[in-house]
């Protein structure tokens, strides 16, 4: 039966409906469930519970749903719901989401339980609040709202290992600075792909680049210090070697035209392999 017709609004057509209430930011699916994913493993490896952890990732993904049907019927957006059958339809979403989210919430927190994630929630509606204040102060900031927003996204990290084992430690932090350094690394990545897609000699790379090439060195300092001080396993920095070679290998290979939707998979690629290296580097 059509989406539509369940929902009552037949007089919404179904890629209309689609575009309104499902989430088209396609690479913040993966900062969300990556960390999501590596936090619950590795909490799970340290002997934490598994019904908490899917009780969070259906809290998460209701919530993460939520924005994109709550904008539309808002208005705050482009795409926005404009006729009654379509504020109707989205309506519908936003009060199953909201449902789904309130009760999943309860269920975390009946009895008094998993308050450790109070203070993260208050830390993530923070980063939020800061990427929407970067996107009105300027254009110019876009990438460092992404940055604040992914910040928020990978908190998703403590967040599972904390449900799973009760407690919020060094190794919550370090998945979360982990996950949050790969996503920074990633955002910057995309956006000098798509900026410099006409750059062809290597000058030219080197010159638009700039400011990448010192972000991989500085994450790769970042890391080494981390590595060096016992914050992180060393052998996360095989988790990271991927991207930092990929990085790298792009100022060195010959220029290719951007296929968006390539790199979207070659970069879904990078975030599954990270995650997996990255829960080896703390079980081993």
């Amino acid at each position: 039966m059509n989406m539509s017709l369940i929902l009552g609004s037949a007089a919404v057509p179904g890629p209309r409906l689609h575009a309104l209430v499902v989430p088209r930011e396609h690479g913040a699916w993966g900062m969300l469930l990556v960390p999501l994913a590596t936090g619950a493993a590795v909490g799970l490896m340290r002997g934490g519970q598994a019904l908490p952890v899917i009780i969070l990732t259906m809290a998460a993904l209701a919530l993460f749903w939520l924005r994109t049907p709550l904008e539309s019927w808002l208005g705050t957006t482009p795409l926005r719901a404009q006729s009654a059958a379509e504020r109707r339809a989205v309506l519908v979403f936003v009060l199953l989401l909201s449902c789904v989210a309130a009760l999943m919430f309860s269920a975390l927190f009946w009895d008094g339980r998993n308050r450790n994630l109070l203070p993260l929630g208050a830390i993530v509606a923070l980063s939020f609040v800061s990427q929407a204040g970067l996107k009105k102060v300027s254009r110019k900031l876009r990438m460092a709202a992404q940055v604040a927003g992914a910040f928020g996204l990978t908190a998703a990290a403590p967040a599972a290992y904390s449900v799973a084992t009760g407690r919020i430690d060094s190794t919550a932090a370090a998945l979360w600075l982990a996950n949050w350094l790969f996503a920074g690394d990633q955002i910057h990545f995309v956006q000098l792909r798509i900026h410099s897609a006409r750059a062809r000699a290597a000058d030219e790379k080197l010159r638009r680049g700039r400011t990448f090439l010192a972000g991989q060195i500085g994450l790769a300092a970042v890391l080494i210090l981390s590595v060096n001080f016992g914050f992180l396993p060393w052998l996360a920095l095989l988790a990271f070697a991927p991207v930092l070679v990929r990085g790298i290998a792009w100022f060195l290979r010959a220029s290719q035209p951007l296929a968006v939707r390539r790199l979207g998979w070659s970069e879904l690629a990078q975030s599954v392999a990270f995650g997996v290296l990255l829960v080896a580097a703390f079980r081993i």
